[in-house]
């Protein structure tokens, strides 16, 4: 049905749209729209391509993903100590995971951009008022008396992003990325001792590796792997980083979608494109690529398969994701792949599970063997915060750490079971300090032992509960434990999953 159907950018326009925001004043947001229409594109098609490429790694299980970052980011969070603590965060967890696993690690951030939230309900109560509800910093405000949609924030959203991104470039072509000083992401205000000689035992043991290299002359001689296509940078100086967002805001979208010819290398040949347009018949082939981040998600409040954003996604050439739980059924999932990547190009297509520690023994096997007999091939990563999220005793939403491990070590051992494997993972972290440089309060539990008491006392997130920097480490080295000893072949693998058990609920 959908692959005799003409394709635009706005072919979204004809269906039904969920989670579509009312703007009172349609003039006004059709100018702002047709301001961010001519401004530059925030990524570039090459470096879109290149995410691609290295997605098709991680889908031949020879690179590891990691999704990471803020679930909302705010427009005042858009600080140089926001986003280097965060991009030092990312990198802190990479290296842990490298070291494990052995494995490159694509590193995709929940940043510049992530400003929309889809919301249950339209309005909500507060203090005995409805308002409309906050939808994010590109739609309206957090204070009740500024919950009328307004375009210019869109506009705003553009420019946050554009700085976020022109800054994260900065850090990483500036030597912080450097493997040579990794003890600059900072461990200061690391209050776990364990933690703390974890990583110093993989810092002294990099360091002493490099120094080798340094000293054999194979570290600014060696040639680039494969997975570094595309080569030119020191890799051991800099890094790939990748931005994403949900789309969720289409306008938006539609705004920042642009035609560009398609590069000749790193491209699946195949049958002539209806999607792209031809200008004649010996013109460059040209694809739409969504310039306003590297890589986007459907939710799973609207991956309606004949809705608004699953026609827009269909279309644009980055990479995406798509949000799967417990409300999707295996033939559903399959109908959904076949619309989006109807061609089963590899790396176009990144499955982000989030069922809840509870849940995904009754549906990520059904779901994997669904997509196994389907034949399409999918990058799979696991989401364990969105499906454990509860409500502590003050009243502050939070998630436990047990719990998180707990979703995360039932998918290891179902990909295993499954003859599949996990590609990555999907985390909301920050590695935010307030102003006595002490991490957030956000989760509890973890190596710090954080308590629900103590969940006031650094409780930022305007969104959901995030893991703060020491937690997230945690995961990481769980992860890498896990990889490890599955490269050392270190013994059964159940008895893998039941130590990672024990250590979550330690």
């Amino acid at each position: 049905m959908f692959a005799s159907e003409a394709w635009s950018p706005a072919s979204w326009k004809t269906k039904s749209i969920a989670q579509d925001v009312g703007y009172p004043d349609p003039t006004h947001l059709s100018k702002v729209l047709s301001k961010i229409e001519k401004l530059p594109p925030l990524v570039t098609p090459s470096e879109i391509e290149r995410l691609r490429y290295q997605l098709s790694a991680v889908q031949r299980n020879e690179a590891f993903l990691l999704h990471a970052g803020d679930c909302a980011e705010s427009f005042d969070a858009c600080t140089h100590e926001n986003i280097s603590a965060k991009i030092g965060l990312i990198l802190s967890f990479s290296l842990i995971l490298i070291w494990g696993a052995r494995l490159p690690v694509v590193r995709i951030g929940r940043i510049a951009g992530q400003y929309a939230k889809p919301r249950s309900s339209p309005t909500e109560k507060i203090g005995g008022r409805e308002v409309l509800s906050f939808r994010g910093d590109n739609v309206n405000g957090l204070d009740v008396n500024d919950r009328t949609p307004d375009p210019e924030r869109l506009l705003s959203a553009y420019f946050h992003s554009a700085t976020t991104i022109n800054y994260v470039r900065g850090l990483l072509t500036s030597g912080f990325a450097s493997l040579h000083h990794p003890r600059d992401w900072s461990l200061s205000h690391v209050r776990s001792p364990s933690l703390r000689k974890e990583f110093e035992t993989i810092v002294d043991g990099l360091s002493d590796a490099l120094d080798f290299s340094r000293t054999i002359g194979a570290e600014s001689g060696a040639a680039a792997a494969p997975f570094e296509r595309g080569g030119g940078r020191d890799t051991v100086g800099e890094v790939d980083f990748y931005t994403s967002h949900e789309g969720l805001m289409l306008e938006y979208e539609q705004a920042l979608t642009r035609a560009f010819p398609l590069p000749g290398a790193g491209v699946s040949p195949s049958a002539p494109d209806p999607i792209a347009p031809q200008s004649s018949k010996n013109a460059p082939k040209k694809g739409f690529y969504n310039t306003s981040a590297h890589f986007l998600w459907i939710g799973d409040r609207t991956r309606q398969l004949t809705g608004a954003h699953v026609e827009y996604f269909r279309g644009i050439r980055n990479p995406i994701g798509v949000k799967v739980g417990p409300s999707m059924e295996g033939e559903e999932l399959v109908r959904l792949l076949d619309v989006v990547n109807p061609d089963k190009e590899p790396g176009r297509v990144t499955l982000i599970t989030r069922y809840g520690a509870g849940k995904i023994d009754n549906h990520l096997a059904a779901h994997i063997k669904a997509v196994q007999a389907s034949g399409h091939g999918v990058v799979w990563v696991c989401d364990p915060m969105h499906g454990n999220t509860q409500t502590s005793t003050s009243g502050l939403k939070t998630r436990h750490f047990g719990t998180i491990i707990s979703e995360l070590t039932s998918c290891l051992r179902i990909h295993a079971e499954c003859n599949s494997r996990l590609g990555g993972v999907s985390l909301e972290f920050t590695g935010e300090l307030n102003e006595e440089g002490f991490s957030v309060t956000e989760c509890v539990g973890g190596s710090m032992e954080l308590g629900e008491e103590e969940l006031p006392m650094r409780y930022q997130s305007f969104c959901d509960p995030r893991l703060n920097f020491e937690q997230s480490l945690d995961v990481a080295f769980m992860i890498s434990n896990h990889y490890k000893k599955e490269r050392r072949g270190g013994g059964k693998q159940d008895v893998v999953y039941a130590e990672l058990s024990r250590q979550a609920s330690a």
